[in-house]
């Protein structure tokens, strides 16, 4: 990995990705384990431990590829804004909201997700935030009066916290402290990272005992690293370690209002030749017996910039940018939506 931010022309080609192969093969239900523990990690007093962080991450990261993180910044009350943000959005009429189709990772779709390890559309719906492609897609102040300002607000606190997180991974990785925050600049029209807001349909009783429905399929994220907002008593989120499990074993992850789950996205796993894992994790409809109505959560995925090469120091992986990565990706999920 050299850094570079300049675009080689031989890299537009198409690549066979690996783990599109992987997640075909994740669509079982598996059985649940409590044997693991998702470690929760404290990042107050940042600068003064940061080495001492940066280690706590990294073996989490590596043991599991998912973690917690408290004291990390963010007002509970902004991110409790940011939620009755959502439920306003997604409570306006289905006409509204498909004024602002999804397209290019920004903006509404409903269903529309079809995962490669399940072949049946989440049973959600959702709304992404990318800065540079908003044009046309922010609903009116007529319909929502202060949506855009605390969206964007809350979107740039998500990335000054998973820079400060990737910071500590770059140190580990041998990069410089700002190689991350270099290849996730907001200030320019490449920049690709997205808010996404997500809304988890209430489970139909006539459903309810359907296990083939999923709200979320298995699945690792395409990203660096997301930072997931979960709000308590809405759990559902599952992980299950090791890309290449033929057992599948599943552990819950207990949502609380005060703290971000973080995980590992399949970029920073290449970028790490492979010594940070991106671990499949799905969102389970519930059993009869939790709770049944619907699941409000904020992603903030930390996907760098278009011109962004990504290749490993021991260039493990064939070198490809951030957007031919992301466009090969998103395409294998949502059909003619890149």
């Amino acid at each position: 990995m050299n850094g570079s931010n300049t675009i080689d022309p031989t890299l537009s080609t198409p690549y066979s990705l690996d783990e599109l192969k992987k997640e075909a093969r994740m669509g079982a239900m598996g059985q649940e384990t409590f044997a693991r523990e998702i470690r929760i990690i404290d990042l107050s007093d940042f600068e003064q431990r940061k080495f001492e962080i940066a280690d706590q991450l990294w073996n989490a990261a590596v043991d599991i590829g998912f973690f917690q993180v408290a004291n990390h910044g963010i007002p509970l009350s902004q991110i409790q804004q940011a939620f009755a943000s959502t439920e306003q959005f997604f409570a306006l009429p289905a006409e509204v909201k498909a004024q602002y189709p999804l397209k290019r990772n920004a903006g509404w779709e409903s269903k529309a997700q079809i995962r490669p390890s399940t072949n049946t559309p989440d049973q959600k719906e959702s709304y992404q935030i990318t800065r540079p492609r908003m044009d046309g897609l922010w609903p009116s102040v007529q319909e929502l009066p202060d949506f855009q300002e605390t969206m964007l607000n809350f979107e740039q606190a998500c990335w000054q916290t998973g820079m400060k997180i990737l910071s500590c991974f770059a140190y580990k990785l041998g990069f410089s402290d700002d190689f991350f925050t270099q290849a996730h600049d907001p200030s320019k029209q490449s920049y690709q990272s997205t808010l996404r807001m997500l809304h988890y349909y209430a489970i139909d009783p006539a459903l309810k005992d359907q296990l083939g429905l999923w709200r979320a399929g298995a699945h690792t994220d395409f990203d660096c690293l997301t930072l997931l907002f979960q709000r308590n008593g809405q759990g559902g989120l599952q992980v299950c370690p090791g890309k290449d499990m033929e057992d599948q074993e599943w552990t819950s992850i207990q949502p609380h209002d005060e703290v971000i789950t973080c995980n590992i996205g399949d970029m920073l796993t290449r970028w790490s030749d492979d010594q940070l894992p991106s671990n499949f994790h799905r969102v389970k409809n519930p059993a009869a017996h939790e709770y049944q109505g619907a699941r409000y959560s904020l992603a903030f995925f930390c996907q760098a910039n278009e011109d962004v090469i990504i290749e490993g120091p021991n260039k493990k992986y064939p070198a490809i940018t951030a957007r031919d990565y992301l466009q090969q990706r998103i395409s294998a999920n949502f059909e003619g939506k890149y």
